[in-house]
């Protein structure tokens, strides 16, 4: 049960940021060859930094499933496209879904290597981000990590809450999982609505960039 929850989990995470990076390539008008570019390193850049940190064997180079979900979510979100205006909403929320999924994974492959608890919540920020921040540079945009909105701050708040659950709690594995994948998603889901940002110490007077 355990292991098909997990590989569920990395479907989902997949799938969401494969259709995040459509997405965000569609709004810059991209052919379908580049559509597939972006959202093949949306989906796989976190995991391919992380495996290579962890100095194994990189993901997706020995999963077909894996590229063969990318395609098809692909494919389907360029036909779907004709159906859905708001490019921007749809982003938000696969991106926001893609981020919850793939943190947990990133803090569990941290965890299955024997590594310090606090290097598995980089190892999933990592995870969760950094398909992301690949994608915004390809296409020319600040990455969102690096913008007022609260991104990487979720992925370590959502990171340390399962750990701290797993270690000091009774909860079943896949009740903490659920609960920390949303716990991600409600994080940046309200951050955004609220315009909850991370304290800053400079000032904008001379700043022509922002």
């Amino acid at each position: 049960m355990h292991e098909q929850f997990n590989f569920a989990i990395e479907v989902l995470g997949t799938i969401s940021f494969s259709m995040s990076g459509s997405f965000a390539a569609m709004q810059k008008r991209l052919d379908p060859f580049g559509v597939l570019i972006i959202a093949f390193v949306t989906s796989v850049g976190g995991g391919t930094v992380r495996d290579l940190l962890l100095d194994i064997p990189v993901f997706w180079m020995h999963d077909l499933l894996t590229c063969a979900l990318i395609i098809l979510t692909s494919i389907f979100t360029m036909v779907f496209k004709s159906f859905e205006k708001n490019f921007r909403v749809t982003l938000f929320i696969f991106d926001s879904f893609g981020l919850g999924l793939f943190t947990i994974i990133g803090v569990q492959k941290g965890l299955h290597a024997d590594i310090h608890p606090l290097i598995c919540v980089g190892l999933g920020t990592i995870t969760g981000c950094f398909g992301g921040i690949i994608r915004d540079i390809l296409l020319n945009r600040i990455p969102l990590i690096f913008r007022k909105e609260i991104y990487a701050t979720a992925c370590i708040v959502g990171g340390s809450a399962f750990l701290l659950l797993t270690e000091f709690t009774t909860l079943s594995y896949t009740i903490i999982q659920i609960f920390t994948i949303l716990l991600i998603v409600s994080i940046r889901t309200l951050a955004v609505k609220y315009h909850w940002q991370i304290p800053k110490f400079y000032g904008y007077e001379n700043n022509s960039e922002m």
